[in-house]
């Protein structure tokens, strides 16, 4: 065996341990699969006493199955046969005739947990990280491997539904409490514990009364709207379809054991050959890509310092808190830091449940009027008004007080790095990280570079970016970077749909219907006009789009959105009043005018060498702006609905609207 690793003990208890070769995490491959079989064929004719299964990899069980074999399949029917054929695997492993247990020793996901699942009991190592559960949704796809109905005969169907629906992984200590694992134990008293449950044999989990009773065909209806209900404010059915399939399966099938993995199957081979599932399994490698940028060392960086806690500053800070470091937090007086280190409170107590690690990260996070802090960071990171000269000011401060080989970054949204940089000894050290507010949401930063920015200098600015959990992408100092410099004409298009008088709601229903997170008008509402204002008014020349009177003269009349109760909209408990839709008065063309002036912009990004790849650049826009994705990004939805197609439609609205249309050169690189 290349994989596993058997060995039998005094008491005749395989314990059976899964290692795979040349690799950091345990996957079910399909070599990994072939060899549990044959595993299971002669357990299955000489049973032992006892079955052990665990992992030999640190802190990690099963990942998952190796989603790289996932793009080779190539037809629903191919895909309903592999589905059949490791369903029937864990089959072997629920039918052994002898006690089975698994040992989860960290991360089990996916196929991971319907492994554990097939077997009789499960052991969890003690953790107060999310290690367990059926992310697969996230993929545009469901269970395969018989967990749409283990799931919810363990669990029940409130607890296995929502585990499957979410996809959010849970704790040990929740897994327990739901029913879906049977104990939690320990590094040094695991193998005791499994040794005691094969021996004591105790009943099997298997789901509380009343979800049973929620499962008879006559009380399915019921939880079937109250499923809908809750999926259908999160996602469209035509973007989305794995949650809808699932509860359609449950209804369907009632999580039988007869019927139900055999109608799993039908519906996961249809989900694998989808568009959704195929352009969301691409976007989990562009995902794996943006980790893998830079070198593998650490950054090195403990001591952050941040200049300036306004919403992003100290959201910036709280984040790097949060994430380990010891960071402080200047501002030109006390009241200016308060608000932050309220929301920072806010956050903590949002993510971490243990008192003694939430007053740890307090601890770590500390106001500094003085600036003091500046002389200790390994990093320091200026996120004050943008405006040029203040900036180059207070780099000019800050490069005398700091210690030799510590890095200055910006966290500018639309100032070019080459200017910012103009008054610094040692230029080449100088970059931008770009967050994204809010920032503990979005995942993306932008790591901005000029032609001869250091690369090891570069590499830091990675490191630290992936250290505190974040995604980085690669840009050349450009107006606006990448994600800014698209949404930009995104945005204005908006506000000239406004200005002719379009309801503001049917404009954002167009993007929503797309696929956007959120409509356009309301995004900027949410951001604030003043905000709007100001990057419209620096990305505006730059990318030729003058700001429209209508966004000045709300500004001038205090109007900036959510934050002030009015913008384009009134807002009351932090949302948006709408009114209903009028879709008999909206032109056809809202959408594509919407859409298509982002995707152009996305060309000229990739042509002019903002992002030297398209990949990544379609990761950038995906991860920074929430754009669609289910379609990959938009250079990835340009090539499926076809460029020429496209280039012929930017003509035409060109015709119609005006030369901001245009098709860039660029279009012909793709």
């Amino acid at each position: 065996m290349q994989h596993w690793k058997i060995k039998k003990d005094n008491n005749d208890i395989v314990w059976l341990c899964l290692d795979k070769a040349e690799t950091k995490a345990n996957v079910l491959s399909a070599e990994v699969l072939n060899e549990f079989n044959e595993i299971l064929e002669s357990m299955t004719k000489e049973p032992p006493v006892g079955l052990v299964i665990w992992s030999g990899k640190n802190k990690s069980f099963i990942m998952g199955a190796d989603i790289k074999e996932f793009t080779s399949i190539n037809s629903p029917e191919r895909a309903y046969e592999l589905t059949r054929l490791g369903q029937k695997l864990l089959d072997k492993l629920e039918f052994l005739p002898c006690p089975t247990v698994a040992v989860i020793n960290g991360i089990c996901l996916g196929g991971g947990f319907e492994l554990a699942m097939a077997c009789d009991y499960r052991i969890a190592l003690n953790s107060n990280k999310k290690i367990i559960g059926l992310p697969e949704v996230k993929l545009g796809l469901h269970p395969g491997f018989g967990g749409t109905v283990r799931a919810i005969q363990i669990g029940g169907v409130r607890a296995g539904m929502q585990l499957m629906l979410s996809g959010n992984p849970i704790q040990p200590n929740k897994a327990l409490s739901l029913g879906f694992i049977d104990k939690i134990s320990t590094d040094d008293d695991w193998r005791i514990d499994t040794v005691n449950l094969l021996i004591t044999k105790p009943p099997k989990k298997k789901a509380p009364l009343i979800d049973r009773l929620l499962s008879l065909k006559p009380f399915r209806g019921l939880v079937r709207n109250m499923l809908l209900k809750q999926v259908q404010s999160k996602v469209r059915s035509d973007h989305y379809p794995a949650p809808y399939a699932m509860i359609d399966l449950w209804v369907n099938e009632g999580a039988s054991i007869t019927t139900g993995y055999v109608e799993e199957a039908k519906s996961f081979g249809n989900l694998m050959c989808s568009d959704t599932a195929r352009n969301l399994i691409r976007v989990f490698f562009l995902q794996t890509r943006l980790k893998g940028q830079g070198n593998k060392k650490d950054s090195n960086i403990n001591h952050v310092h941040v200049v300036g806690a306004g919403v992003m500053g100290g959201d910036i800070a709280a984040w790097c808190a949060l994430r380990g470091h010891t960071v402080t937090l200047q501002d030109r007086k006390q009241e200016y830091i308060d608000p932050a280190m309220q929301r920072a409170a806010k956050l903590f107590s949002k993510r971490i449940r243990n008192n003694e690690e939430r007053q740890s990260a307090s601890d770590r996070l500390q106001p500094d009027v003085e600036g003091m802090g500046a002389a200790k960071a390994d990093l320091v990171i200026e996120a004050i008004y943008e405006n040029l000269e203040a900036k180059q000011s207070l780099y000019q401060d800050l490069q005398a007080k700091m210690k030799p080989n510590a890095l200055l970054a910006t966290n500018t949204s639309s100032l070019q790095l080459e200017d910012l940089r103009a008054v610094l000894n040692e230029p080449q050290r100088f970059i931008g990280l770009h967050f994204f507010n809010p920032v503990a949401m979005l995942p993306l930063v932008e790591v901005i570079r000029c032609d001869d920015t250091e690369q090891s200098v570069l590499d830091l600015g990675f490191a630290f970016t992936k250290r505190i959990g974040k995604l980085p992408l690669e840009c050349n100092s450009s107006p606006g970077f990448v994600v800014n410099r698209i949404l930009a004409p995104y945005m204005y298009e908006a506000m000239q749909l406004a200005d002719e008088g379009i309801a503001l709601e049917n404009i954002d229903e167009a993007a929503v219907e797309f696929g956007m997170p959120m409509g356009p008008v309301e995004l900027a509402d949410s951001v604030g006009l003043d905000v709007a204002l100001h990057v419209s008014k620096v990305l505006g020349k730059a990318l030729g789009r003058p700001i429209t009177s209508t966004l000045q003269t709300m500004v001038d009349d205090g109007l900036l959105g959510r934050k002030s109760g009015q913008g384009y909209y009134r807002w009351e408990n932090g949302k948006a009043i709408k009114q209903t839709l009028t879709t008999d008065a909206s032109p056809s063309d809202i959408k594509d005018r919407l859409i298509l002036t982002m995707v152009n912009e996305a060309v000229a990004c990739l042509h002019e060498g903002v992002v030297n790849d398209a990949d990544l650049l379609d990761a950038g826009v995906i991860f920074g702006t929430g754009f669609a994705p289910f379609l990959g990004g938009p250079l990835n939805y340009a090539k499926e609905r076809g460029t020429t197609a496209i280039v012929t439609r930017l003509k035409e609205l060109a015709r119609v609207h005006g030369e901001r249309f245009e098709p860039h050169s660029g279009w012909s690189d793709l």
